[in-house]
């Protein structure tokens, strides 16, 4: 599958996306609550905000009736059992990062036995990162062998494979690492873990979607995509769910293939639908 990134630069990419109109309207914004990963993943996570937040969004439908709950509330795998526990909310998933995150520097088997057991206690969705440093090197066959062998013990659970494309920075990196991810088995691939100094980027993106669309037609899989990393504020949002549909079409707008990872959004959404300033969560 040949990269249609290879020589481009990002501004190459930015007169390419030149002719996006993003769809800021109250239709969307809803919908993008919906496709939302809630992501906590703090140093200062511990219990009792776990159980604050199950709290919350276990009444969420009762305060907001007439909105879309989350997609997913994303944490550390110590906090699967307190969210199997506490959340009543079926349709939101527990989302677990796994594997060694935010540097994917640790082996290969500690980081299947932490895919295992954040699965055992109750994750349905886990996030993981691309070793970067080896993609870096050229080690391709160790990072499919890696992510192969943790996708053999997800089953139907979604595994997201993070690709760190603010680190990658070059379309042509950002392309390889994505058809690389799929490959391996990624249900989705997603740009960032938010703790680089270069998250989520248009950019970026676009080159994503072009690959999952490159890797549908030759494979007729539909695979996710998931921009994470500072992602705070509607306008933001409404562009990439914007980009997303005009490379790979109204059918990607579903949580089972885009979401929106984030956690100060989600504030600023309900503001934004409210039209109120909302401190909910």
């Amino acid at each position: 599958m040949s990269n249609t990134f290879q020589g481009k630069s990002k501004e190459d990419i930015q007169i390419l996306i030149s002719r996006l109109e993003a769809n800021l309207n109250t239709i969307n914004t809803r919908r993008i609550l919906g496709l939302l990963d809630f992501t906590s993943l703090n140093v200062t996570d511990n219990s009792s905000t776990m159980e604050s937040i199950c709290e919350k969004v276990n009444n969420y439908l009762y305060v907001f009736p007439d909105l879309p709950v989350f997609a997913a509330i994303c944490v550390y795998p110590r906090f699967v059992p307190v969210l199997k526990k506490n959340l009543d909310v079926p349709s939101v998933k527990i989302a677990s990062v796994a594997g060694g995150f935010p540097s994917s520097q640790t082996t290969t088997a500690i980081k299947i036995a932490e895919v295992k057991e954040a699965l055992e206690e109750g994750a349905d969705e886990i996030d993981m990162v691309m070793p970067v440093g080896e993609f870096m090197q050229g080690n391709r066959n160790y990072i499919k062998d890696e992510i192969a062998s943790i996708k053999g013990i997800m089953g139907d659970k979604y595994l997201k494979v993070i690709i760190e494309s603010g680190v990658l920075s070059d379309p042509a990196l950002i392309y390889d690492a994505s058809i690389l991810a799929m490959e391996c088995g990624a249900d989705f691939i997603k740009t960032s873990t938010g703790k680089e100094k270069v998250s989520a980027s248009l950019e970026a993106v676009y080159v994503m979607c072009n690959a999952i669309k490159n890797f549908y037609h030759a494979s007729g899989k539909m695979i996710g995509i998931k921009p994470a990393g500072g992602i705070a504020s509607t306008e933001d949002a409404v562009s990439y769910y914007s980009l997303v549909e005009m490379v790979l079409g109204k059918q990607w707008l579903l949580p089972e293939t885009f979401r929106i990872g984030a956690s100060r959004l989600a504030n600023i959404l309900l503001s934004e639908v409210e039209g109120r300033k909302v401190d909910y969560f």
